[in-house]
């Protein structure tokens, strides 16, 4: 009897988490969350025309990692051939964050490209990266480098990133008037909150898992953070940019503000209703280049004030 009670307890004390993180979250319109209406442009810059960027991938970041960061980043302006929905239809939404911005509501081409590569396995730096240890990284992805309008720095799995874990996955700034996005990695930076929705979640209910679209759940979580970081740091370079008024260190974002969505009929605990690969297993929501299957989180639509999803 005590231990039939106490799982009623239980029972009855995840129900009320349920309903308290249901209560918490951003209300449902048509089947998407609805973001604060405070969240606007700011008047500040953003990063258009052509985004150079330069990648440093600091410890034993993997092949396959480079692999699938590689493959996204190609895909995001070459899309022709591939079936929809498309990676290419993803970065269109962040390109129409310009015509919001723009005095003449064009909304311009942003033309990707990686111009620098680097890669430290020795851990130079050590392996707890702090402020200061980002801003010598960011000296290193540029020195005698092409110029860069976004340094994009992944850490491995044996490295601890300061700044994250803290409630968010990736951080981006401006040191010495260079924008730049660290992403961490989710087997050391809080899994169960930046590796759902490939592992379970440690915040709100626990929700369903996916299988991830290639093979590895921490690669596959990591470009989902990758994709997350980019339109932030696009959209919001200077934290002037497309952002909910608050703590400049943690604004809710082009994407942040769609949080735990992917695809139509998303709540919290599930994503959505994605894309599963016949063969695999794996759920996407979007065709990237020579057959590769992305996760990609849901963005802010400036035009309709609502969350935007490929699916």
């Amino acid at each position: 009897m005590v231990l039939l009670r106490s799982r009623v307890h239980l029972d009855q004390l995840s129900l009320v988490l349920s309903l308290l993180w249901l209560i918490a979250s951003p209300p449902l319109v048509s089947g998407h969350f609805r973001p604060p209406p405070t969240f606007s442009y700011n008047g500040g810059l953003l990063l258009t025309g052509k985004l150079d960027l330069s990648i440093f991938f600091y410890g034993a970041v993997g092949r396959t990692q480079k692999r699938v960061i590689r493959s996204f980043i190609k895909s995001l302006n070459h899309g022709g051939g591939t079936p929809k929905p498309r990676v290419t239809s993803w970065w269109d939404m962040i390109e129409s964050y310009q015509s919001t911005a723009s005095p003449d509501h064009t909304a311009p081409k942003i033309a990707v490209k990686v111009v620098s590569q680097i890669t430290d396995n020795s851990y130079s730096l050590g392996k707890v990266i702090t402020k200061d240890f980002i801003k010598s990284m960011v000296k290193t992805a540029t020195a005698g480098k092409p110029p860069s309008n976004l340094v994009v720095i992944f850490t491995d799995k044996q490295c601890a990133v300061s700044a994250l874990c803290r409630g968010k996955c990736y951080d981006h700034g401006v040191i010495d008037n260079q924008p730049y996005l660290i992403v961490g990695n989710p087997e050391v930076e809080c899994p169960g909150a930046c590796a759902w929705p490939f592992v379970k979640s440690n915040y709100g209910p626990p929700g369903i898992t996916l299988k991830p679209p290639n093979g590895n759940p921490m690669v596959d979580a990591i470009l989902v953070n990758f994709a997350a970081g980019l339109a932030a740091a696009v959209t919001n370079p200077f934290n002037t940019g497309f952002s909910k008024p608050g703590p400049k260190t943690w604004p809710l974002e082009a994407s942040t503000v769609c949080n735990g969505i992917f695809a139509r009929g998303a709540f919290p605990g599930n994503p959505g209703k994605v894309a599963l690969d016949g063969k695999s297993g794996g759920a996407f929501n979007a065709h990237g280049l020579n057959g590769m299957k992305f996760l990609l989180p849901a963005l802010w639509n400036p035009r309709t004030s609502s969350c935007w999803t490929l699916m």
